[in-house]
């Protein structure tokens, strides 16, 4: 049992609390509820903007990582399409410094217009390295847009074109900043080695002073159900023909969010897996081949994806994943179901054995509602059934709700 404790500063700042007296370490995570989903459509990429912003220095402190690092701390971000993350540890008796360097970025974020010049350019050099650049680099651009018709999920977090950044001007990014990164938008864990008083009197010293600003109200987006199967295909210098069938599925909070994960799991967790043994090693129709989902806070998607083995047919490859999804429904059974959750829970077990995986995970789930959610994980994996498989795969994977992209090599038959 992982303990937490919450506190919710005036200025509206959720803080959280996990004590760990094994460690000589303190880590302090700062969730902001911002992600590629609350951008315009018409400047996409700024959440991932900021992931690049936020390190470049506020009003109190030139440097973020220098004085970090001087203190023996280290630190990183993350971000997509629901929030975007910031995490440091330092030895528990350097917590000040980091404490002061999140909050001074928070209410006094240095966005000037060099640094702005510095950052766009950084961002569409990775958006030109890894999705223009790269084969099969722009799969997740054609495949949101595939699977989603009205969520702003249709685009990733690097954004839909590298004009939406390279064109921001500074007003429009300050007013981004104002809107997102506020106290009442974010939560602060701090976990360690730190006694729970000290943290939350901590917490209040260093955020409780920040004036809240408006945050805009996030608007729901009613995604229609679909009906009606769509592909696409597309040619491009690649070395092998792609095939990706993807599924809108549902969203975190919901029980079978659990029956998905393990569903991809039984499809393709590792070389036992049903498709790596019966497609890839077997049969010999693929070269690799895998099944995951977005695990998105609202409607998720599931995704087969595989590169096909030179001079096999598209279709062969493609009948054959349709199936093993068909397969759950008939050949599934509870020793193979017994033997995955055992892989779930300990894989969940080992992210939460280090103190940064801990409190990175309560941060998360304390976005989603309730840190103490943390804690409720594997009962959820364990409450999934053969009957609950079976109902999310007649539900879900449907031949009239798939969306499937043939990416090909140039040249390539199309008959196949």
């Amino acid at each position: 049992m992982i303990q937490v404790s919450k506190k919710i500063l005036k200025n509206g700042l959720t803080v959280v609390h996990h004590l760990d007296e094994n460690t000589p370490f303190v880590v302090v995570n700062v969730l902001y509820k911002v992600g590629a989903k609350d951008e315009d459509p018409e400047r996409t990429g700024f959440a991932h903007l900021f992931e690049h912003l936020m390190f470049e220095g506020s009003k109190h402190a030139k440097s973020y990582d220098q004085p970090l690092q001087e203190a023996g701390g280290e630190n990183n971000a993350f971000t997509n399409n629901d929030y975007t993350n910031y995490y440091s540890q330092v030895p528990a008796n350097n917590i000040d410094i980091s404490l002061f360097l999140e909050a001074d970025r928070m209410a006094f974020l240095n966005i000037n217009q060099r640094s702005l010049n510095v950052q766009k350019k950084v961002v569409v050099e990775e958006f030109k390295e890894n999705y223009i650049n790269q084969p099969y680099g722009d799969v997740w651009h054609l495949l949101r847009e595939m699977v989603y018709e009205k969520h702003p999920y249709k685009w990733p977090t690097i954004g839909l074109r590298t004009e939406h950044i390279s064109e921001a001007v500074l007003e429009e990014v300050r007013n981004f900043f104002s809107m997102h990164y506020q106290p009442q938008n974010a939560i602060l864990v701090i976990g360690g080695n730190i006694e729970e008083a000290v943290a939350f009197e901590k917490a209040e010293q260093y955020f409780g002073w920040i004036e809240p600003q408006t945050v805009t109200e996030k608007k729901e987006v009613i995604e229609p159900e679909q009906t009606v199967a769509k592909t696409k295909t597309v040619y491009a210098d690649v070395p092998l023909n792609g095939l990706y069938i993807a599924f809108k599925s549902t969203d975190r909070y919901d029980d079978d969010f659990y029956v998905s994960d393990l569903i991809s799991d039984i499809l393709s967790g590792g070389q036992s897996s049903r498709l790596y043994q019966r497609l890839v090693k077997e049969q010999k129709l693929f070269v690799s081949i895998d099944a995951y989902i977005s695990a998105s806070n609202e409607i998720g998607m599931f995704v087969v994806e595989g590169k096909i083995n030179e001079d096999v047919p598209v279709s062969v490859a493609e009948a054959a994943v349709w199936q093993e999804i068909e397969l759950l429904k008939t050949e599934l059974t509870e020793k193979e179901i017994r033997k995955t959750k055992n892989k779930i829970l300990s894989y969940l077990n080992f992210s939460d054995t280090s103190i940064m995986g801990r409190t990175i995970n309560i941060a998360y789930y304390e976005m989603l509602g309730d840190a103490n959610g943390i804690n409720q994980e594997e009962s959820k994996y364990e409450s999934v059934t053969l009957e609950k498989i079976q109902r999310f795969c007649n539900k879900y994977l449907t031949h009239s709700k798939s969306n499937t992209l043939y990416y090909l090599r140039k040249q390539h038959d199309q008959a196949n």
